[in-house]
């Protein structure tokens, strides 16, 4: 539920946090970005000597990279042009899901107020779809193309939305992109037009289904019924109601 009118200081310090937030991470994304050698070659010459357990630590260096903002593109490029097609799209995987976790579980100490503090009513509309069918609204914007999957990982989390949906939701949302980029990235190594083809027709066509499926599910949820809407938002009240006593006693 949106901030009444007259408490403008849940709303200036709802954006200092979120603010504040999202300004550190860009930062230290961006100067992960200029100081950290994160191109094949440079990752190769820091990874390879582990041997075996290369994958694994590339899988947590890329959780890591990702919850500072570090594109996820690169990430599943530079993991293909490392591990393969087969082994990168598993480390991908992995590190994106892994990513996704950490971030909700920091910005659960963001808490969901701030994020409804700054919600109009479309966007608290949104907001009530999520946390009814996290894993759908997860699965969904990891296809919808253009939209950045690591802040929206700290928003799931901030509103509200359960581990395990974002968990599931992260596995079967990023596995086509997650293909298409290492495929990407193993057939720069290879030169293997095929495998560059096949990326991206794949990466093409879950574009196409994530847009068309996200358009009909927010158009589905706009034509929700108002009563609806106040029913979740009481919902959402009580429970905090209940928390807020809970601490109290």
């Amino acid at each position: 539920m949106a901030a009444p009118a007259h408490e403008p200081d849940v709303v200036r310090r709802a954006w200092l946090r979120l603010g504040g937030l999202s300004a550190a991470l860009t930062v230290v994304g961006l100067v992960t970005l200029l100081v950290l050698p994160l191109s094949r070659d440079g990752i190769a010459a820091a990874i390879e000597p582990l041997g075996p357990a290369a994958p694994v630590a590339y899988v947590l260096a890329g959780a890591l990279l990702g919850m500072i903002f570090v594109p996820g593109p690169l990430l599943a490029g530079v993991s293909g042009a490392l591990f393969g097609t087969g082994t990168g799209f598993v480390v991908t995987t992995c590190s994106a899901t892994l990513s996704a976790v950490l971030s909700t579980l920091v910005s659960r100490r963001l808490g969901k107020r701030p994020v409804e503090a700054l919600a109009g009513e479309r966007a608290t509309a949104l907001i009530s779809l999520a946390r009814r069918r996290g894993f759908l609204v997860v699965v969904l914007q990891r296809w919808i193309p253009g939209i950045p999957d690591s802040p929206f990982s700290y928003v799931f989390g901030a509103i509200g939305i359960g581990v395990p949906a974002i968990a599931l939701g992260t596995v079967v949302g990023s596995a086509p992109r997650a293909f298409a980029y290492t495929a990407l990235g193993d057939a720069a190594v290879t030169d293997d037009g095929r495998l560059a083809l096949a990326a991206l027709v794949v990466g093409a066509a879950i574009s196409v289904v994530g847009v068309t499926a996200g358009t009909v599910v927010v158009r589905r949820e706009r034509r929700r019924s108002p009563k609806t809407h106040k029913q979740d938002q009481h919902q959402d009240h009580d429970q905090d109601h209940d928390q807020h006593d809970s601490g109290v006693t």
